[in-house]
């Protein structure tokens, strides 16, 4: 661990204090929400805040609230482990329970927020790949105002997002899905629950009629690329006739094909591309089951 170089420290009360002194620090302050990241990050060296800007003492920015319009709204400084528990999710959208179960430690789930996981803009993120195929949207205020956009349109590079400077994140909005849907999350760590992604896979699924066919299919891969990616192709190939077994093996290729992993210290490229054939091609299949009534143990 290396000596942490002096930095400012703010608790502001309002939105728009958090967004002035975002912009004062001329990209050099970080928002601090759960800070299993940042603080880690900061002692090794890796980043050199000027500032810290803690948005904890912020009112309306946590809480998961069902929508008549959204589906659902999620506060950006909403626990990971409130993902988890939240029967409202668990019963309506149990692929982000799912998937939050899946990201670090209990303890690290009690302080770890969505806000702070999307806005690390990591590729291998747990939580963004199952929003994504929920086709989830941002919000976002800062001094042009608010806004909203994809969440998939957030990530511009490892590390960094297409936030304005002066924007934060307040909430996430889930749209409602269809009872004929299912999505599934998969994830391979070298150590069940407490590493980062060596390979995760999203896959939503709606379908309608009897003769097999999806109607709609979403794939989002993480640690396949520099940033959370869809994987376009494999979705074509889905969706291109009758959800049989070699269609689901030629999506899985498709979703390799669509990606642009790396090697690491943490696995080859050589692996990272047979595992996200293979769990992409195992998410479809729990998908599948989900959204026939069929229950995947």
């Amino acid at each position: 661990m290396k000596r942490l170089k002096p930095f400012a420290y703010f608790e502001p009360q309002t939105l728009l204090e958090a967004a002035r002194l975002l912009v004062e620090q001329r990209g050099g302050a970080y928002l601090l929400a759960g800070g299993t990241d940042l603080l880690v990050r900061m002692k090794r060296g890796e980043i050199r805040p000027s500032a810290l800007v803690n948005l904890k003492s912020l009112q309306g920015l946590d809480g998961i609230k069902p929508g008549m319009e959204t589906g659902l709204s999620i506060g950006a400084l909403t626990s990971i482990s409130a993902l988890e528990q939240s029967s409202l999710i668990q019963r309506n959208y149990p692929v982000l329970s799912q998937a939050a179960g899946l990201l670090g430690s209990p303890s690290i789930r009690n302080l770890a927020t969505l806000g702070g996981n999307i806005g690390r803009a990591s590729p291998a993120s747990d939580m963004a790949p199952s929003l994504m195929v929920l086709t989830a949207r941002v919000s976002v205020e800062g001094p042009g105002g608010k806004r909203d956009l994809p969440l998939e349109a957030i990530f511009a590079e490892p590390g960094k997002t297409t936030l304005e400077p002066g924007e934060v994140m307040t909430s996430f909005l889930v749209p409602q899905v269809d009872p004929h849907s299912g999505a599934a999350y998969l994830k391979l760590g070298r150590r069940e629950g407490m590493d980062c992604a060596l390979v995760g896979a999203a896959v939503f699924l709606r379908f309608s009629g009897a003769r097999g066919e999806a109607k709609e299919a979403r794939i989002a891969l993480a640690s396949a690329a520099p940033i959370p990616l869809r994987a376009r192709k494999a979705e074509e190939e889905l969706l291109s006739g009758p959800l049989t077994e070699e269609r689901i093996q030629q999506a899985g290729r498709a979703a390799v094909s669509d990606s642009l992993p790396i090697s690491d210290m943490r696995a080859s490229v050589s692996y990272r591309k047979e595992m996200i054939r293979v769990l992409t091609c195992r998410a479809i299949e729990q998908a599948r089951q989900l959204a026939m009534g069929g229950i995947v143990h």
